[in-house]
């Protein structure tokens, strides 16, 4: 019989005010990396839209931190990719940190794909994260993507998603559209965008993305990197609250700052075991 490993692993809802609610993602913490394709099967295994993976020990790449605070390596994982960037596993992971390894800091450092990434813990308990801005270049709305959305749309944007900014946030809500056809675009899924139709909410969003192995993410903190610069510049302010309008539905606090985007929110702690398994 092959030896067993086991892996920690943490199951937090990130983005939610209550249980039940936001983004659930998976944080598993190891020892050392194993090969991708392990880390892919894990990913797929968990069947959320992220599992996050974290070693204590930085890569040999790693500039020098910046300031004198715990760091960790960390990488993302979709059931079908790895990803450059996501919000609500990187405040999953520093739920975990703050709770169980560092309860006397405020400030985390994870080192990822897009460089280095802050995590401030807020007197009243929220997760602050530090993302860089991700600028929109427009592009003409496609009809047939349109026709899949079932909702109007006035404009198209182009970043790491397709962004389309529909007329009403009654319309987002309330439509269901058509997975076949938004699995087949050429990039890492779409999200679509209203202004908020109440005071307590500035915008609104859902984003969608077959082709990452997510037919709808419950809350897309990355997506915010984008949309938050955007309606900063529409509504004239730079501390927004936004809310992903999924089934299960999750708020995002955003504060615009330069070329920064800092999103962050509540969580709550779901699930905490163990995964046993061996590699054939």
């Amino acid at each position: 019989m092959l030896p067993s490993m086991e892996i920690p692993l943490w199951q937090i809802d990130a983005f939610a005010e209550r249980l039940f609610e936001g983004n659930p993602a998976a944080v598993m913490s190891l020892t050392a990396w194993l090969d991708d394709d392990v880390l892919q099967h894990l990913a797929a295994e968990n069947i959320l839209s992220e599992t996050a993976f974290y070693l204590c020990d930085l890569p040999e790449s790693a500039p020098k931190a910046p300031e004198p605070v715990p760091t960790y390596h960390l990488r993302w994982f979709t059931p079908g990719m790895e990803v450059d960037l996501c919000g609500h596993a990187t405040l999953a992971t520093a739920d975990h940190l703050f709770e169980d390894a560092h309860p006397e800091v405020s400030r985390l450092l994870l080192w990822t794909r897009s460089g280095w990434v802050p995590v401030t813990r807020t007197h009243t308990g929220r997760l602050l994260s530090d993302f860089p801005a991700e600028p929109l270049t427009e592009v003409a709305v496609d009809p047939v993507i349109v026709s899949a959305l079932g909702i109007s749309v006035r404009e198209g944007y182009r970043a790491t998603d397709l962004v389309y900014v529909a007329d009403s946030a009654e319309a987002i809500r309330t439509k269901e559209p058509d997975f076949g056809v938004l699995g087949d675009l050429d990039s890492r899924g779409i999200v679509v965008t209203a202004e908020g139709d109440t005071d307590e909410i500035d915008f609104v969003s859902r984003w969608f993305g077959a082709r990452a192995g997510i037919a709808e993410d419950p809350v897309t903190g990355s997506a915010h990197c984008a949309l938050a610069p955007y309606w900063a510049h529409r509504l004239a302010r730079n501390a927004l609250t936004a809310r992903q309008l999924s089934a299960r539905g999750g708020t995002v606090e955003c504060v615009v700052s330069a070329d920064r985007v800092h999103p962050g929110g509540s969580y709550r702690r779901y699930l905490r075991g163990v995964v046993d398994f061996a590699l054939d």
